[in-house]
């Protein structure tokens, strides 16, 4: 027969492997639940990045379409065509032909066709500051004399003052003394001669 102290034996090896296939249950358990976490932590990284993908094409188709209407409003550029470089399919025939030893390379252009822009003028309207919208007046005109240099010598002359790194007080060229200021108010030295 088995003795108390047996017994007692018995029942701690049968409580420790209960505890020991506990705990390798648990530990499974919990190693499941890390790679479950794992795996959803690393689709919700791949979901950000194709939102962030699909964010960045939908920008991208956004300016382009934007690009489009600046196109379409603004410049009115087209795609070049066919019969821009060739007049006829014999051109295109011509190119597959073997050129000579000494022969250069054609040159190709395109060319636009202006026919139609020379039968009718383009009304285009004032230019426009993209700034603030309101018509641009250019720096000669507010000069009113008829010798273009001394013009082009006065705008360059003020872009140099503005474009200076060295700022005089109220520093001005000759003929903006005389004339004035571009907002019509006349100079203290104007007035002086006056």
């Amino acid at each position: 027969m088995v003795t108390d102290a047996r017994k007692r034996q018995i029942g701690w090896a049968a409580a420790l492997a209960m505890c020991v296939g506990l705990f390798a249950l648990l530990s499974l358990s919990t190693h499941a639940v890390k790679s479950e976490v794992l795996l959803a932590e690393r689709q919700i990284v791949a979901l950000e990045r194709e939102n962030l993908m699909l964010e960045t094409e939908f920008q991208a188709r956004a300016s382009q379409r934007q690009l489009s209407n600046w196109n379409h409003i603004e410049f009115g550029y087209e795609a070049p065509r066919a019969d821009q470089y060739f007049d006829s399919e014999r051109q295109l025939a011509s190119l597959g032909q073997p050129l000579g030893p000494d022969a250069p390379s054609p040159i190709r252009v395109a060319r636009a066709d202006t026919g139609e822009l020379d039968a009718q003028p383009i009304d285009t309207g004032p230019m426009v500051s993209p700034v603030s919208g309101e018509p641009v007046t250019l720096a000669s005109a507010a000069v009113e004399e008829a010798d273009p240099g001394a013009a082009f010598t006065e705008a360059f002359g003020n872009f140099l003052i503005e474009a200076s790194p060295i700022r005089a007080a109220n520093a001005q060229t000759p003929l903006a003394v005389n004339f004035g200021s571009a907002d019509g108010s006349s100079s203290q030295a104007g007035e002086v001669a006056e």
